[in-house]
């Protein structure tokens, strides 16, 4: 029968977590599982803490007081919670709630051991395990005990860490409630940890089984280093047998001690291979029930395995869903695009419908399938060719997976022939003229989108977009354009492989793209230059923006007051005109729903400081005219040098049309990019607009919903005025949960994340190995920047972050140097890098965090590694 205040476990399953919390949900669920022993026991529902709560008003104030402390504030967090605690603690259990936890124990036996367990409404979910936030007590004995142990559980949603891990992932203290899982307590032989898929490489073929002696206490606590086995299609494949000093026991009065283990046991293993491998098949079953990778918690006693906890692996990265059984190869799109972070529905959605070829979502990223292009030799060879060249670690990743026997089938190349010898240039002739004319074209399609989308609404709009993402895709597929792309690119590769082999010299081409014509991505740098000349003869405005930034109240209205001072209308028509230009552009701009600077110009406000304390007027033409000498200069040293080896004419001249060929086509580079941004925003804001509308019409709550749809959905949305607010909070609890994974650049099916190695031997002891992209050394003081709002910035400064994708370029101005964790040879960065001449080195695994901000780097540019110096 079921109580409002105790429930069996039997009679609970995993739509109750509102009532039993996620743990004892969990274990409910696994005692109706087929095979699955959990030991017997109940659970004080979240009406009893409620009950509980509920006897003191005083919590609300203390709740309401560590609402608003900063997560970063651990003294305030501390203080207020063990207040919150001890109040709980303090609270005398209702009468009839006692009766009821009393009853449900004499079913168990008055002096039956118990384990009495913290189990929270926001525990064990698939996106958030909060593992070890909330407290479990063993071996306890005695109703007395046992209420007594409740209590502390209850207060145990106020610990430390359980308040900053729910400040950290947004989730409000009220929202939380707290349930107690009592169960007979197993006096266990062995126990641990099983998890069925590795947690390190994410492989879901292999599954890990983590093994000690006695309670499992002894592991989680790091009182032991377990035995572990690896197990893969039901055979145990390595095993490492730690040697176990210790371990817990439960004493006959109740409570737990840890043990010295007799030295002969020492190193024998805690489990065989055939309980291992049982033990595994146990877990696949409880991942089949749950639908996704598990963490188990074991105990084995005499008379077989025991559950006593599954949770959701959340750490895992999600593998793209393709229906079928074969294996797949991906190749992070993020990775190439400049842009790692999770992408909201809507912009993943528009994403695909306008890319050139297929691509699979898996934890809020994008990934293509390779697997065929690395099943035919050609195909292969090509693949690992443009990989390499553009990061070296892809390639190493990608041949990881190929050294494995039979992953990737074998198939015969499509056609005749196989890749070529050698990279012939683009077959297009060195004129600038073809340049001009893929500009007109991009910007002739731009202006029939606005003009055309004006009148469109309801239903007609998505049908427009439909065709508007066809001429999307028309532009970016036009073959001159990938000629006019592939002919810088390659013109650079060839005076690099050409100028090294001939003269000696790495990167060559670095500088003799310096101030490369044409360049939208590092125009938009320089013109940021001359926004702050405006600015700077203005003392009214610089205090205003500066006062109002470090006060932290510019908002997106700080143009309008411009208006009201002295010099400000010049400002903002200046701002406007850079605006007008490069105002849909932003961080992450692949993301349609991520704010562009013409929603959000504050973005800008602090690297327009920066630039007017850092620079004098004047500074974007003198810096590009300063960048296109040094390239003329080193134009005239590589062929004067070339001219006087042996065949030297042949050579001079071969070098000088691929010069010319550089600087005619590597500025277009960065052009079909600012296509695409700028189409994106006169889709968003038609999108918008007819989000204002369903919010009109009380559809929405918001327009910034439409986010978490994907196209086709938002289409049904507007046909049927009607939407599922259940999906919607789904899609944002996803997405929250997507923020806190890291993606992989190539994911296999089997959900391996592989990293990839440089494999060097030519880097110093300590130094940060990278890829080289823009030559040069420097030295100076690192600044650690994850958000470009955050700038500010000295001359001098080396700019460390995850990625930089265009909008990062006005950054570039003010550094000396750059250093990424992602970013390839032709990537935006390491495009502009060059162009404005900055010793750069990206593809650094962890620069963020290995190196520390404020700290003095030097980054060799052109041999690929960063140093930290003393």
């Amino acid at each position: 029968m079921i109580d409002q205040y105790v429930w069996d476990l039997h009679e609970v399953n995993e739509t109750q977590v509102a009532v039993v919390g996620g743990k004892g949900a969990h274990l409910g669920v696994l005692s109706r599982i087929d095979g699955i022993r959990v030991p017997a026991g109940f659970c004080v529902t979240t009406d009893a803490f409620r009950r509980i709560m509920a006897q003191a008003p005083s919590i609300d104030d203390l709740l309401d007081q560590l609402s608003r402390l900063n997560p970063d504030d651990r003294e305030a967090i501390r203080t207020l919670s063990a207040e919150i605690r001890r109040t709980v603690e303090g609270l005398a259990i209702p009468g009839d709630v006692a009766a009821a936890i009393t009853r449900a124990l004499a079913r168990l036996g008055e002096r039956t051991a118990c384990a009495v367990r913290s189990s929270a409404t926001a525990e064990d979910l698939p996106t958030a395990s909060f593992a070890g936030q909330q407290d479990t007590y063993l071996n306890i004995v005695g109703p007395a005990a046992v209420l007594r142990h409740i209590s502390r559980c209850w207060a145990s949603l106020f610990t430390e860490r359980a308040v900053t891990y729910r400040q950290r992932n947004g989730i409000g203290h009220r929202t939380v409630h707290m349930a107690v899982v009592v169960q007979q307590m197993v006096f266990p032989h062995a126990a641990g940890v099983l998890f069925t898929a590795d947690p390190v490489t994410g492989n879901r073929k292999v599954a890990t089984v983590d093994a000690g002696f006695g309670l499992g206490e002894a592991l989680v606590s790091g009182l032991v280093n377990p035995d572990v086995f690896t197990v893969r299609h039901g055979e145990v494949v390595a095993r490492a047998i730690a040697v176990k000093q210790r371990a817990v026991h439960a004493l006959p009065s109740g409570g737990t001690r840890d043990v010295a283990i007799d030295a002969q046991r020492q190193q024998q293993p805690a489990l065989t291979d055939a309980q291992a491998v049982r033990l595994v098949q146990l877990g696949r079953r409880i991942e089949t029930h749950f639908g996704r990778p598990q963490d188990i918690e074991w105990c084995l006693a005499d008379d077989g395995f025991q559950i006593v906890q599954s949770r959701p692996i959340t750490t895992l990265f999600p593998v793209p869903e393709t229906g079928d059984q074969e294996n797949h190869v991906y190749v992070s799109v993020g990775h190439q695009q400049m842009m790692t972070d999770p992408m909201k529905p809507l912009g993943l959605s528009l994403w695909q419908l306008t890319a050139m070829v297929p691509m699979h979502e898996a934890g809020g990223r994008l990934f293509v399938d390779v697997t065929r292009r690395l099943a035919s030799p050609a195909g292969r060879a090509a693949l690992l060719d443009l990989m390499g060249r553009g990061d070296p670690l892809v390639r190493d990743a990608l041949e990881t997976v190929l050294d494995r026997d039979g992953f990737v089938p074998s198939l015969p190349d499509a056609g005749p022939g196989g890749p070529s010898a050698a990279r012939a240039p683009a077959p297009i002739e060195t004129d600038p003229a073809l340049v001009a004319e893929l500009i007109e074209r991009s910007q002739a399609s731009l202006a029939a989108l606005e003009r055309d989308i004006r009148t469109k609404t309801g239903p007609a709009l998505f049908d427009f977009l439909l065709e508007a993402f066809e001429e999307h895709k028309r532009g970016l597929g036009d073959p001159l354009s990938f000629q006019a792309i592939m002919a810088g690119m390659e013109a650079t590769w060839w005076l690099n492989d050409k100028l090294e082999e001939w003269l000696g010299e790495k990167n060559a081409a670095d500088t003799l793209t310096l101030s490369a014509p044409g360049n939208v991505t590092s125009e938009m740098g320089l013109a940021l230059l001359d926004v702050a000349d405006v600015i700077r003869p203005q003392p009214e405005v610089v205090a205003f923006l500066q006062g109002a930034l470090d006060e932290g109240f510019l908002d997106e209205g700080f143009l309008d007051e411009l208006a009201k001072l002295a010099g400000g209308a010049e400002v903002r028509a200046a701002l406007e005109a850079y605006l007008d230009r490069y105002g849909m552009r932003c961080v992450g701009e692949i993301d349609i729903t991520r704010p562009r600077w013409r929603e959000r110009p504050t973005a800008l406000v602090p690297v327009l400081l920066d630039n007017v304390r850092n620079f004098g007027p004047g500074a974007a033409e003198r810096r590009f005219q300063q960048g296109r000498q040094k390239a003329r200069e080193k134009e005239q040293d590589v062929l004067s040098r070339l001219r006087a080896l042996p065949d030297g004419d042949r050579k001079a001249d071969e070098a000088k049309r691929m010069i010319d060929r550089v600087r005619t086509f590597i500025g277009y580079r960065e052009y079909p990019k600012y296509g695409i941004v700028s189409r994106y925003f006169v889709y968003k804001q038609a999108l918008l607009a007819e989000a204002g509308r369903l919010v009109q019409a009380d559809v929405l709550s918001e327009k910034e919903d439409i986010f978490y749809l994907t196209f086709p959905e938002l289409h049904d949305v507007v046909r049927s005025h009607q939407v599922d607010d259940r999906l919607l909070r789904q899609r944002k609890d996803a997405f929250r949960s997507y923020l806190a994974l890291t993606p992989p650049r190539v994911l296999t099916s089997d959900g391996e994340a592989v990293t990839g190695a440089y494999r060097r031997d030519d880097v110093p002891a300590g130094a940060l190995t990278g890829l080289p992209v823009s030559a040069g050394t420097v030295e100076g003081r690192a600044r650690v920047i994850l958000d470009m709002a955050d700038a500010d910035l000295e001359a001098g400064d080396i700019l460390v972050t995850t990625f930089t994708d265009p909008s990062w370029s006005p950054l570039f101005v003010a550094v000396a140097g750059l250093v990424t964790e992602v970013g390839g040879l032709m990537t935006h960065g390491a495009v502009i890098a060059r162009e404005y001449g900055l010793p750069a080195v990206v593809g650094v695994e962890q620069a963020t965090r290995l190196i520390r901000d404020g700290q003095r780097i030097r980054v060799h540019g052109t041999d690929g590694y960063v140093e930290i110096l003393p």
